[in-house]
C-alpha cells in the first residue's frame, strides 16, 4: 500500500515520459509465497492477544460508510486482521480497496492482499499516479473503504505525501488513522523499520481521530491537513 500523488491538478497535468505504466503482476512462484506468508500471518494471529483502543474515534463517530485507513508502511503485516476487526465492529461488509505499488515487489505484495481478500489498486507517486487515483476513486463510488500507508514504498519512514488528503478530497471520504504496537516484535533493518509480531505477542488496535478534507480546500490549507495526519499517525505509532 502506498500513498499517492501529491495534488490531483498537478498529476493530470504531469507529463509521463514512458507512456503508459503496465503493472508488473505477480509470477506463479510469487503467488506461491503469497500463500505462504498469508497462512503463516493467520497462524501467527490466532496466537495473539488482541486489544482495541479507539477512545479518539469511537465507532458511532465515523459511521457505517466508506472510509480511507491511512496506516505506517511498517504496520503491514496485521493491518488486514486489524480491517477485519474493525468492520465487524462498525456493522460493515469488509470491502476494501488498497494502493500498491506498480513495481515488481508491489506485484508480490499485491499477491498477499488478494489472498486476504483485498482489491489491489496499481501505483504510486513515481509510477502510474494518475490512474491509480481515478480506479481508487471508482472503488469508492461502489462503497469500497480505502486504504493507503502515506510512508510508502519508500518512504521516508513516518513521513505522510499528500496523496492521502488529495484522495480524501476528491472522494470526499474522511481519513482514519491507524496503528497498532506489540510487546514481542522483530524489527527489520529496513528504511521503514518492518515490524513482525512473534506468536503470543499481545497487540493493541489504535484508531486515531478522523480527519476530513473540505472539496473546496486549497493548496495550503490541505498541507496543514497533510501534516495534522501525520502528528497523528506519529502519535499512535509512539515508537
Amino acid at each position: 500500500m502506498n500513498s499517492l500523488p501529491p495534488s490531483p491538478t498537478r498529476m493530470t497535468r504531469k507529463k509521463q515520459s514512458s507512456g503508459i505504466v503496465i503493472p508488473q503482476a505477480p509470477r506463479w512462484y510469487q503467488r506461491m509465497a503469497a500463500w505462504l506468508i498469508f497462512a503463516l500471518i493467520r497462524l501467527v494471529s490466532t496466537t495473539l492477544r488482541y486489544r482495541w483502543k479507539d477512545n479518539y474515534a469511537p465507532v458511532k463517530e465515523i459511521g457505517s460508510g466508506p472510509v480511507i485507513y491511512c496506516a505506517w508502511h511498517n504496520r503491514l503485516v496485521l493491518s488486514m486482521i486489524a480491517y477485519y476487526g474493525y468492520a465487524a465492529r462498525r456493522n460493515r461488509p469488509p470491502r476494501i480497496a488498497a494502493m500498491v505499488s506498480a513495481s515488481k515487489d508491489g506485484g508480490f505484495l499485491a499477491a498477499i492482499l488478494e489472498c486476504f481478500g483485498v482489491q489491489p489498486v496499481r501505483g504510486s507517486s513515481s509510477r502510474r499516479g494518475p490512474q491509480a487515483l481515478l480506479e481508487l476513486t471508482t472503488w469508492a463510488e461502489r462503497g469500497y473503504d480505502l486504504a493507503i500507508t502515506p510512508d510508502g514504498p519508500r518512504g521516508p519512514r513516518y513521513q505522510v505525501q499528500d496523496g492521502a488528503t488529495s484522495l480524501a478530497q476528491i472522494t470526499g471520504l474522511i481519513i482514519v488513522p491507524f496503528s497498532y504496537h506489540l510487546n514481542w516484535k522483530l524489527q527489520l533493518n529496513s528504511w521503514d523499520r518492518f515490524q513482525i509480531p512473534f506468536p503470543f505477542s499481545r497487540c493493541e488496535f489504535v484508531i486515531g481521530e478522523p480527519i476530513s478534507v473540505p472539496r473546496e480546500a486549497n493548496d495550503e490549507e490541505r498541507e496543514g491537513l497533510r501534516a495534522q495526519l501525520e502528528s497523528r499517525l506519529k502519535e499512535l505509532a509512539a515508537d
